[in-house]
């Protein structure tokens, strides 16, 4: 019996040349029966509705069956504890937060834990439930999103596509994320107390200072360190929105999706964790870029900046060179990201993970708290580091940053010109693989190509680029100087590199099912997924 993946049963042609056959996915014998065709001798498990119901989910799936991570049973039970860990991460490094315990957790915090388990159960659940949400947190993180918002509808740009799903959708979008970064930088500054209506000893640049104009009357700026002081309050508030933003996500894509790239997998709370809808927009507002992109990146950007002016003001403005060359060399990492955010749009984050619970409230809550935490654990446990020694590190972060987007870039361009470009100064050696799209409503296929290249970059590892951007990574976490901070600075490094290493295989797992004999060609000729030589 064959089993097809991602598709209904339907008919097909065969002709005598295998070769020429089109490998939409991978076809495999098995004596095993179809879990949606029960043979004859089978007594019948499901209504035929019930198997259109399942055929059709999978054709809506973009070639992956299973959600990300309720598939990996560590990453599911991080998911399930997720919100309140989000908590604890933010009490962590408030003032509240006894620092000798947080920065000797092997010799100091487990220590105590062990001693007196109750005493530290109830003290953990006290610290979490002590991060609320105020008014305060909540109009920054709405006033935050407004600004996001605005820029996104009024900026122009030139429209750019990403890849074509399985049901033929293609979908578009206003390349204006550059405008997007930097003028939000301007904005976030001049609305500060650094800015040309804060007091003048604090301007940044008093030579623009507006002070004395009315403008200045009517408006008081606020602390360039907002986000800082109001991080436990607006985490918190995200941690709400977040929860009820993904419960009104997976309704929207049971009932009222933007394209066909949508279905229930029959389970509530996968629906829920891995979302029900590929592509959702409101008002032609793309849900997963605004949140992915304009608001989580933008907040992780300036955040540096912030924790890194608040640092500055809180130990008399002493300048702690670990958190800076950090909150620089992050910066920089997100200009790019935004330069590359095209690029994006086509990675597995969107053409793959459905917006639910794991990308959107992933977005919302997880990245502010987990990857700022080295920077703003710095605002309470300044670094120590010499100029020197935080600058040779940030010279090495710089290095992943470049590379990973040299290897993004290579690729781009390999696919901007169908293959006609040099790479590396020779002609690029690449597998024409080729796929199949089906309408969901007329059951019409239709073929096409990909190339999937195999040179420069891309011929040394499946995924080079994630090598340089642990680099990055680790770096970052390296100048918060974990050799007197503890190993928790390097919690982000850490959990890049599951989440990295978890991307690289669901994503060989679609490539697999997508283009069938043609990826395990491309496989023999790059056999490494992400260290050359090694794995």
């Amino acid at each position: 019996m064959t089993t097809r993946y991602n598709l209904r049963s339907r008919k097909t042609k065969t002709t005598g040349d295998e070769s020429s056959v089109l490998q939409f996915v991978e076809e495999k014998k098995t004596e095993e029966p179809s879990p949606l065709r029960p043979t004859a001798t089978d007594p019948p498990t499901t209504t035929k509705s019930q198997q259109d119901a399942a055929a059709d989910y999978k054709s809506g799936t973009n070639w992956v069956h299973e959600g990300g991570i309720e598939a990996n049973p560590y990453l599911f039970v991080l998911i399930v504890v997720s919100p309140f860990v989000s908590l604890l991460l933010a009490y962590a490094t408030s003032s509240n937060m006894d620092s000798k315990l947080l920065t000797h957790p092997l010799t100091e915090m487990i220590p105590a834990c062990l001693a007196d388990i109750p005493s530290c159960v109830t003290n953990t659940l006290t610290a979490g439930s002590s991060v609320v949400p105020t008014l305060d947190g909540a109009k920054f993180v709405i006033c935050f999103m407004a600004v996001a918002l605005f820029l996104e509808r009024v900026l122009p740009g030139k429209v750019e596509c990403g890849p074509e799903t399985a049901t033929g959708h293609v979908p578009q979008y206003v390349d204006n994320a550059v405008a997007h970064c930097f003028i939000y930088t301007v904005l976030f500054y001049l609305g500060s107390n650094l800015g040309p209506c804060g007091p003048g000893r604090e301007q940044l640049l008093p030579q623009l200072s507006l002070e004395d104009l009315s403008i200045c009357d009517k408006y008081t700026p606020y602390n360039f360190g907002i986000m800082y002081s109001l991080f436990p309050q607006s985490l918190s508030f995200l941690n709400i929105f977040g929860i009820v933003f993904c419960v009104f996500l997976m309704y929207k894509g049971l009932h009222f999706p933007s394209t066909e790239d949508n279905g229930s997998s029959g389970s509530l709370v996968k629906d829920y964790l891995w979302g029900t809808e590929l592509y959702p927009r409101v008002f032609g507002l793309d849900l997963k870029r605004f949140i992915n992109c304009r608001f989580s990146m933008t907040f992780w950007q300036l955040a540096g900046f912030s924790f890194c002016y608040q640092s500055y003001a809180m130990h008399g403005n002493k300048l702690d060179w670990g958190l800076f060359f950090s909150a620089l060399s992050q910066y920089l990492y997100l200009v790019k990201f935004f330069f590359w955010e095209m690029g994006y749009m086509r990675s597995i984050d969107i053409i793959v993970d459905r917006a639910g619970y794991e990308i959107q409230w992933g977005c919302l809550v997880w990245v502010p708290a987990v990857y700022t935490f080295h920077t703003r654990f710095l605002v309470q446990n300044p670094s120590g580091l010499s100029f020197g020694v935080a600058f040779a590190i940030f010279l090495l972060s710089i290095a992943g940053v470049v590379l990973n987007y040299a290897a993004d870039r290579e690729r781009d361009v390999f696919r901007a010109t169908n293959g006609k470009c040099k790479v590396w100064g020779s002609d690029p050696r690449f597998i024409k693989a080729k796929y199949t799209i089906v309408d969901r409503k007329t059951g019409k296929e239709t073929e096409k190509t990909s190339l999937l290249l195999a040179s420069g970059f891309w011929g040394m590892a499946r995924h080079f680029q994630y090598f340089f951007e642990l680099t990055a990574a680790y770096s970052w976490c390296f100048l918060a100087n974990p050799l007197e901070n503890g190993v928790l600075v390097m919690l982000y490094a850490v959990f890049l590199t599951c989440l990295l290493v978890d991307r690289a295989k669901r994503d060989t797992e679609k490539c697999k099912l997508k283009y069938g004999k043609y990826y395990e060609e491309y496989c023999s000729l790059v056999p490494y997924k992400i260290v050359p030589g090694c794995w």
